[in-house]
């Protein structure tokens, strides 16, 4: 069965996309959640429309994460932790603390899947991380993690 995707689905295609897929995936999951509409002759004929409305507010999105990325340009993000003597932290950084942090220090919320750190942290020091602000704006982050008092 041929379906027009209104959402980015993993494994199945992109929006917009024409897709071929079992039939009872459409008719019992992709139609009733609004993913995907049937691609008969009269919705294939709506599809330029239906794209042209979609970049619109895609462009907005972009817009809105790229002001965000220049809030983050060039900050440094502190990370509070427990730490030994030796500088070794107890535990890890993890992304959940990061976004945390985003939220506290600059104001910017992102999702958890959307930050990357680029290396193990297990000392005090500064590290860099990448946050997905949009699929298309991808804003690298140094942030330093030092001991609480």
């Amino acid at each position: 069965m041929d379906i027009i995707l209104l959402k980015d689905i993993e494994k199945v295609g992109e929006i917009h996309e024409i897709v071929s897929v079992k039939p009872g995936f459409a008719r019992n999951y992709l139609i009733p959640q609004g993913l995907a509409i049937t691609a008969n002759a009269k919705n294939r004929g709506k599809l330029d429309d239906l794209k042209s409305k979609q970049e619109a507010v895609i462009q907005k999105q972009i817009d809105a994460a790229k002001a965000e990325a220049a809030k983050l340009e060039g900050k440094v993000l502190r990370i509070g932790t427990k730490a030994g003597t030796s500088g070794k932290i107890f535990g890890s950084v993890t992304d959940v603390q990061i976004i945390a942090a985003l939220k506290d220090q600059f104001g910017v919320e992102v999702d958890r899947k959307s930050v990357e750190i680029l290396e193990e942290v297990k000392e005090l020091g500064t590290y860099t991380a990448n946050v997905k602000l949009h699929k298309e704006v991808v804003q690298t982050i140094s942030f330093e993690v030092a001991q609480d008092e």
